[in-house]
């Protein structure tokens, strides 16, 4: 309460005809414990989304951008957390969108969506990608009582990959097939039609769509250029990839901790990398061959060795 009168007090200083200096303003923050250098972030040279150009000459583009880069830049530990996650998840996600013939960008849609973790939506939409389950299902992602695919790293990405491709295929444009996949084909197709515009940065959308787009080109600004919006974290202190084995199994499974003490590890840890095993047990009726990752024997301690 105190730090909050002071802020309310220096906010109104200019308007009661108080004499107080700006240094003594300072000082007296200062000496309260409230010290803060806020300011609006610095804008890049030029900016652009899987290739294609954002127009920052427009007034309602480069304001739209600044609200989301400027909210980024001071939240603070969740931009730290989010960066220290990537550089275990980007490795992953990186080749496969490549080999899908999907932007590199695109990761920080999947940043955008769940800050790279196996988060649950109010709207039931799941995982890293944020899948709906029908929408996960469509996409050739299994998904019961037993396993959820769209927990599953690669699996989820490969999908998204696909329904990115495709709304590209049917837009021309891949910020517009981004912004199709917060809001869906089918309302895109509605608002193109509505406005006779096809150009995301002409359109007027869903909230959340409109501030889609500038979130996720927030993140590849910031995430490329930490230091220059004043993150400095050590090498050392980014998560360290992990390293795991595979299995193939075509049987069912009567306990997931018995078959992970088996492989020198226990439930957490095999739940951890194989996010997508939903139960306690595998019954596999259907005698599907999933492969399970089991941690190596550095798996717990490699990241204190660094």
């Amino acid at each position: 309460m105190k730090l909050s009168l002071i802020c309310l007090f220096s906010m109104f200083l200019p308007f009661i005809g108080c004499a107080q200096t700006p240094n003594a303003t300072f000082r007296a923050m200062e000496s309260s414990g409230l010290r803060q250098d806020v300011r609006t972030p610095n804008l890049p040279d030029k900016l652009d989304f899987a290739g294609e150009t954002v127009p920052m000459e427009y007034f309602d583009v480069a304001e739209s951008f600044i609200r989301e880069l400027t909210i980024l830049c001071y939240w603070h530990a969740s931009t730290m957390y989010i960066t220290k996650l990537a550089n275990r998840f980007f490795p992953i996600i990186e080749p496969i969108l490549q080999r899908e013939g999907v932007p590199d960008d695109f990761k920080y849609l999947c940043v955008a969506e769940s800050g790279l973790q196996q988060v649950v939506s109010p709207a039931k939409a799941v995982g890293f990608w944020q899948f709906l389950e029908k929408t996960g299902k469509e996409y050739g992602l299994e998904i019961n009582s037993e396993v959820d695919e769209r927990y599953h790293i690669e699996k989820a990405t490969v999908a998204a990959c696909a329904y990115l491709k495709k709304s590209y295929e049917k837009y021309g444009s891949w910020t517009m097939a981004a912004a199709a996949y917060n809001m869906g084909n089918a309302n895109a197709d509605r608002q193109i039609g509505r406005q006779k515009q096809t150009s995301y940065y002409n359109l007027i959308l869903p909230e959340e769509t409109m501030r889609y787009i500038y979130r996720i080109l927030a993140f590849k600004t910031v995430m490329t250029n930490l230091e220059t919006y004043g993150f400095f974290i050590r090498k050392d202190e980014l998560f360290p990839p992990l390293s795991w084995t595979e299995v193939s199994l075509s049987d069912a499974v009567e306990s997931w901790a018995d078959f992970a003490e088996k492989y020198g590890t226990n439930y957490k840890i095999l739940k951890y990398l194989n996010p997508w095993l939903r139960d306690a047990s595998l019954v596999n009726k259907a005698k599907k061959t999933y492969v399970v990752k089991v941690p190596t024997p550095e798996f717990r301690t490699k990241a204190a060795d660094l």
